[in-house]
């Protein structure tokens, strides 16, 4: 027979959901304040609103997303982006990386791989 065993984890930063939405949004209101300053110091050939329209986009990619432990890891990792971003540390190339087109997802299915002459 065998026993299910629960394990109790750390939670990372936040103890519930609600201080992980908070902080969630906390970041996003950070993002959306530094865009100007984005745009003046970076120089790239975006306007306010594709670089909201992109920041949106980022969050609601990440919406349906309910463990704590995941939203806080995603919430620092997206502090690190912006400290890097303030300090300088990343250049214009790594901005528009945001805007690339996206990657279309291999095909897995025999005849996709025959017609896209994968093995």
């Amino acid at each position: 027979m065998c026993s299910k065993a629960t394990r109790a984890v750390r939670p990372l930063m936040s103890s519930d959901f609600c201080e992980a939405r908070r902080r969630a949004l906390g970041l996003y209101r950070a993002i959306y304040r530094y865009i100007p300053y984005i745009l003046k110091y970076f120089d790239i050939p975006k306007t306010e609103d594709d670089c909201r329209w992109k920041l949106r986009e980022y969050f609601y990619r990440h919406a349906c997303i309910t463990d704590v432990r995941i939203i806080d890891l995603l919430v620092i990792k997206g502090y690190i982006e912006l400290k890097e971003i303030t300090h300088q540390w990343q250049q214009k190339g790594h901005l528009m990386r945001h805007w690339n087109p996206s990657i279309e997802k291999k095909p897995c299915d025999f005849l996709g791989k025959f017609l896209a002459g994968m093995d």
